[in-house]
């Protein structure tokens, strides 16, 4: 069977859970190696790191906080000296916001969101596309966004705003690196069934609530947003860039309905 990313090296944050360690697992059945970046979830990564290896494929583990620009720097200096110079990053890390209207919303709240989604996500490309240049250009890099990148959610401003910023950032980058073979995409997920959504997803009341507003009636698993990631990181995506990919079960549609 062909691999898809075979002799690639991708770096995957976010990666001891959820949809950062789905992508990372797909990405090792592809046949690339893997840098598996978590922050705080040691047991999560170890478990990303099996099944991984599980599959044939490297794998290095890195603890970091990637709202720190000298341990993003330290990240990909081991990175290189680990697995060779990475072909592939995936910002999937991130968190959301604490559920309080913007007048309630403090500054280390709202600094907590935007950091964690948006400049650590700028501070991985930049050194990531620093790398691919010096080493003669190519690679992918995959954003995870959200539905949210578009469509506004009440009490929740902060993470809009990180995943709306990310979401140009990913666009202005694509022009940017065109010119060295390197594309830029965005994957905008809506209800997946990820810790970060666990209390709507744990509760049966409200699943239920939540999936009767999904014209397919269910939320998505982390495995189907990686084959999606999959696509974009593999040859058969060479001349797709600068493009967001809702995968969301028909969610974004059916907002404004009944207007």
């Amino acid at each position: 069977m062909l691999k898809r990313l075979k002799g690639q090296v991708a770096v995957v944050t976010g990666a001891d859970s959820g949809i950062g360690q789905a992508i990372a697992c797909a990405f090792a059945r592809e046949g690339a190696d893997v840098v598996i970046v978590f922050r705080t979830d040691a047991t999560g990564a170890a478990e990303t790191r099996q099944r991984v290896e599980a599959e044939g494929r490297r794998a290095q583990v890195y603890q970091a906080d990637l709202r720190d620009q000298r341990q993003v720097t330290e990240l990909f200096d081991g990175a290189v000296k680990a697995l060779g110079v990475p072909t592939i990053l995936v910002n999937a890390a991130g968190v959301g916001s604490g559920s309080a209207p913007v007048a309630e919303t403090t500054g280390d709240d709202w600094d907590r969101v935007i950091r964690t989604d948006l400049y650590a996500p700028f501070y991985c490309c930049r050194h990531f596309i620093q790398a691919r240049k010096a080493d003669g250009g190519g690679g992918r890099i995959i954003n995870i966004t959200s539905v949210h990148e578009a469509i506004p959610s009440p009490n929740n401003a902060a993470y809009g705003a990180a995943k709306g910023g990310l979401l140009t950032l990913t666009r202005s980058l694509a022009l940017e690196t065109a010119p060295d073979r390197l594309t830029v995409n965005a994957i905008a997920p809506g209800m997946i069934k990820t810790p970060m959504t666990a209390g709507r997803v744990d509760d049966p009341a409200k699943l239920r609530q939540a999936e009767a507003h999904i014209p397919l009636g269910r939320a998505g698993e982390p495995e189907e947003v990686a084959e999606l990631a999959v696509y974009l990181a593999s040859p058969q995506a060479a001349y797709v860039t600068g493009q967001s990919f809702t995968i969301d079960g028909g969610l974004e549609m059916n907002w404004g309905q009944g207007a």
